[in-house]
């Protein structure tokens, strides 16, 4: 199954934090390429006035796990890189690792959603999804993840 991942930091070594998880993402991943794409800087969205800037990226893994074992242990990771497990929603964090979609799989599970149901509607996901995977058109979809990226840029 491939699986697409989103990656953000807003505290500590923003870098440093989204390179350990990448790190973390090529130990995962089992077959196939691995796709990660460069690092972007970010304005907040949705978060308390004066909270720091993000650094984001996506990184698309090919896996055996099944979706709620993949979430499982990327929330083991942010946990491990100082995120407490009870958290604000849109609080400042060290890590924020999200799984976006797995394959062509539609998800509701009280734990998750597939594809992950904003992800159309953030710049910040669909910038670095776009350079990995300009031409990806998920289940539901009406465009590709680079005609979001441009109707989202343009409003």
């Amino acid at each position: 199954m491939r699986a697409g991942i989103a990656l953000g930091s807003n505290l500590g070594d923003k870098s440093a934090l989204l390179n350990q998880a990448i790190g973390h993402l090529r130990e995962i991943h089992e077959s196939g390429d691995f796709l990660a794409s460069s690092f972007h800087e970010t304005a907040p969205v949705d978060c308390a006035p004066g909270t720091p800037s993000f650094l984001n990226a996506v990184a698309e893994i090919g896996t055996s796990l099944t979706p709620l074992e993949l979430l499982h242990r990327l929330q083991q990771e942010e946990i491990r890189s100082g995120r407490p497990k009870n958290h604000p929603r849109n609080a400042s964090r060290t890590l924020d690792l999200d799984l976006l979609y797995c394959d062509e799989m539609t998800l509701h599970h009280p734990e998750l959603k597939l594809p992950h149901p904003r992800m159309t509607e953030r710049s910040f996901v669909l910038a670095p999804l776009a350079e990995i995977r300009p031409d990806l058109r998920l289940s539901g979809w009406e465009m590709t993840c680079s005609e979001y990226l441009l109707r989202i840029s343009n409003n």
